[in-house]
C-alpha cells in the first residue's frame, strides 16, 4: 500500500513503524473473513482492512472524527487477522498507534473518557479493586439478575507449597486475577512443585499494564511495567529460570515489553530479557516429563483458546496437547479462532456486542456437552462465565486437582 505520512508524524519511531506495516497490507481482505466484529455488524469499517484505510487517512492529515474513534474502538484486539494474513501485516501494533492518534486528535470526553479513567484508576490496584468486588459479591443475592451473573463468585485462594526446590520460577502476581481467583497462581505453583520447580511470586509486584496500554494510559502502562521489571531484577539475577504467566493476556502484553521500552536507556536492556524469560505456564509444562500428574479419567473439557494465547503468543493447540496427555477427552469447537468477547476491558466498554460473541462462544463450547469448560485467561474466565451455569476453570486448576 502506497503512504504518504503527514509533517507531524512521519519522522517519528511511530510514523516509521507504521508505515512500515501500511506498506505490507495489499487489502485483500483475508483478515475480514476472521475478524468477530466485521462478522457481527458487516461493515467494512468495523472490519481491519477498513481500520487500516481509516488509519492510514489519519497518519496521512486528515482529521479523525467521533465516527472515526468508534470504528477503532470497536476493535477487539484480538489479533486473529494477524494470523490469517498472508503478508504478515503486525495489524496490533498499528491500531495502537492509530489510537492514541485519534484520541489525542479528536479527544475523548463524556461518559466514554470517564470510564475509561476510572477503569484505570481502580481494576489494576488490588487494593482498590479487591474491596469493592467484595462488596458486589455481598450484594450479589439482591441484584438484578443480569448484574449479578456479571459478578464473579468468590473464589478462595488455595495452597501454596513453600519453596523447596533448586529449581526456580517467578509468577507475575497481577491486579484483577489477583483478587477474582487467586486460586489460579496457588494451583500453578501446586502444578509446577510436582514437577521439582518452586515458583515465587515476587513481592511488590502486580499489574503487567495491559489494561492502561489499551486504554490509552500509555505512560501508567510503563511505570507498571518498569516497577515489575524493578521487582523481578534481582531474583533473575540469582538464578530464577523464567517469570511464569497464568493470565494470557498479561503474559502477550510482558512479551513486549522489549519493545515498549525500547527508548527508555534505563530498562531496556532489563525489558528485553525480561520479555524474554516470560513464558505462558502452558510453554513450561510442555518441556517437562508430565507423568507425574494425576491422569483426569476421561474428564471432558471444552477449551477455549483466549485470543491473546493463540494469535498474540502463536501458542494455539499447546495447552490442547497438555491436557490430553494428562488424560482430558477435549470435545470439539466450532470456530475456535473468534473471540469469546471479553478482550480486556471490551466487555466493559462494549457490552452489546461482547454478549454477542460470548453466546456465539458459548454455544460452540458446550456443542460437544463438556463437564468443564476451561480457559486460559481471567478476562474469558469471568464473561464466560457470566453467561453459563457450566463451571469454567482455567486449565491448570484442572491438572492440580
Amino acid at each position: 500500500m502506497q503512504t504518504s505520512l503527514a509533517e507531524f508524524i512521519k519522522d517519528t519511531d511511530a510514523g516509521r513503524e507504521a508505515e512500515a506495516i501500511l506498506r505490507a497490507c495489499v487489502h485483500c481482505g483475508f483478515c475480514n473473513a476472521t475478524c468477530p466484529t466485521y462478522q457481527l455488524l458487516g461493515d467494512e469499517l468495523d472490519g481491519p482492512r477498513g481500520r487500516i484505510y481509516l488509519m492510514k487517512q489519519v497518519l496521512e492529515g486528515h482529521v479523525p472524527t467521533r465516527q472515526t474513534m468508534l470504528h477503532l474502538d470497536r476493535c477487539l484486539t484480538c489479533r486473529n487477522c494477524e494470523t490469517t494474513c498472508p503478508s504478515g501485516v503486525r495489524y496490533g501494533r498499528l491500531v495502537e498507534i492509530g489510537r492514541e492518534i485519534v484520541e489525542e486528535q479528536a479527544g475523548r470526553g463524556g461518559i466514554s473518557g470517564l470510564v475509561r479513567r476510572t477503569l484505570r484508576a481502580v481494576l489494576p490496584y488490588p487494593e482498590r479493586f479487591g474491596p469493592l468486588l467484595r462488596f458486589g459479591q455481598r450484594l450479589r443475592p439482591w441484584l438484578p439478575r443480569g448484574i449479578r451473573r456479571s459478578i464473579p463468585l468468590p473464589r478462595p485462594k488455595t495452597e501454596w507449597p513453600a519453596p523447596r526446590h533448586a529449581r526456580r520460577m517467578l509468577v507475575l502476581a497481577g491486579c484483577a486475577q489477583s483478587c477474582i481467583a487467586p486460586n489460579i497462581n496457588a494451583a500453578a505453583a501446586r502444578v509446577l512443585d510436582r514437577l521439582g520447580i518452586s515458583l515465587i511470586e515476587a513481592e511488590g509486584g502486580g499489574c503487567c499494564g495491559a489494561l492502561s496500554h489499551h486504554t490509552s494510559g500509555t505512560a501508567q502502562a510503563l511505570d507498571f511495567a518498569r516497577r515489575n521489571i524493578d521487582v523481578w531484577w534481582p531474583h533473575l539475577e540469582a538464578g530464577a529460570e523464567a517469570i511464569v504467566m497464568t493470565a494470557s493476556g498479561c503474559g502477550a502484553h510482558v512479551k513486549d515489553y522489549g519493545h515498549l521500552l525500547r527508548g527508555d536507556p534505563a530498562y531496556a536492556a532489563k525489558a528485553q530479557r525480561v520479555a524474554a524469560l516470560t513464558l505462558d505456564v502452558s510453554e513450561v509444562l510442555l518441556k517437562e516429563d508430565l507423568s507425574g500428574l494425576r491422569p483426569a479419567a476421561g474428564v471432558k473439557v471444552a477449551f477455549q483458546c483466549p485470543c491473546t494465547l493463540q494469535h498474540g503468543q502463536r501458542l494455539g493447540g499447546v495447552v490442547e496437547d497438555i491436557l490430553r496427555r494428562c488424560g482430558f477427552s477435549l470435545t470439539p469447537v466450532a470456530n475456535a479462532h473468534l473471540c469469546c468477547g471479553s478482550a480486556g476491558t471490551y466487555a466493559i466498554l462494549h457490552p452489546i456486542l461482547a454478549r454477542r460473541l460470548r453466546q456465539d462462544k458459548l454455544a460452540a463450547l458446550g456443542e460437544g456437552a463438556p463437564g468443564v469448560i476451561a480457559t486460559a485467561n481471567i478476562g474469558c474466565l469471568s464473561h464466560l462465565q457470566s453467561g453459563t451455569d457450566l463451571p469454567v476453570r482455567h486449565w491448570i486448576e484442572l491438572l492440580a486437582d
